[in-house]
């Protein structure tokens, strides 16, 4: 699940497993796989991120990968 911002400021919350497709039109669209669309505050890079997140912490998308110098640098 998602939380996304309709225009008139009000919060919600969505499944982001339902997203078929999103649109910036200049407004962000959303369109579910129930043929529903919705507008958005967030942009769609935002959106996009939000859904990548949620995948990932389900682990159906593995995190990105921590380099070897990087795992060692941190002290």
């Amino acid at each position: 699940m998602i939380k996304l911002t309709r225009l008139d400021g009000e919060a919600f919350v969505l499944n982001a497993e339902l997203i078929s497709y999103v649109e910036s039109r200049p407004d962000t669209f959303i369109t579910l796989t129930t043929g529903d669309r919705m507008v958005v505050a967030e942009s769609m890079d935002e959106v996009l991120q939000r859904a990548v997140t949620y995948q990932q912490n389900k682990h159906l998308i593995p995190a990105p990968a921590v380099s070897q110098d990087a795992a060692t640098s941190v002290s």
